[in-house]
């Protein structure tokens, strides 16, 4: 005889309230604004990395905060993102963190990670959006910077 582990998957709603911002995420304006409506990632000392989850409507249907890192890093894996992200029902998600330094552009490594999450939404059919970095005053959307692999889920 062997001893069997039986698991259950389960998504836990931490809270839910009532904020100033867009239902539905329509251009990087709508997510800048819905970050700082909800996080106020322009006053934290130290980088916060989440996504918002998007129904097929770009309705937001949650937003997940995956990693808290330092003055200028966060370590993030796809495993994480997209583990919420099938939890949550997405058909899409938005990407965002914030450069405690105040500027948004984003680094060689921001480009890269958002690339490869582009690459994992692709194969499970999750279409990663955009990615925007908050800076103090001012926000990056590296969609319209181009600088983000296109995706045709």
């Amino acid at each position: 005889m062997i001893s069997i582990n039986i698991f259950s998957v389960k998504q836990v709603r931490e809270r839910e309230a009532f904020y100033d911002c867009p239902a539905n995420i329509g251009s990087p304006a709508d997510v800048n604004k819905a970050i700082r409506a909800v996080l106020e990632l322009e006053t934290e000392s130290v980088e916060k990395f989440g996504f918002f989850s998007l129904n097929s409507k770009n309705a937001i249907i949650g937003l997940h905060i995956i990693g808290v890192g330092t003055l200028n890093a966060t370590l993030v894996h796809p495993r994480e993102i997209f583990k919420a992200a099938i939890l949550n029902n997405a058909a899409s998600i938005i990407l965002f963190h914030n450069h405690p330094s105040g500027d948004p552009t984003p680094s060689p490594d921001d480009i890269a990670l958002t690339n490869n999450l582009v690459t994992a939404g692709k194969i499970l059919k999750i279409s990663v959006q955009d990615h925007v970095i908050i800076g103090e005053r001012e926000y990056v959307s590296l969609r319209q910077r181009n600088l983000m692999c296109v995706t045709d889920n």
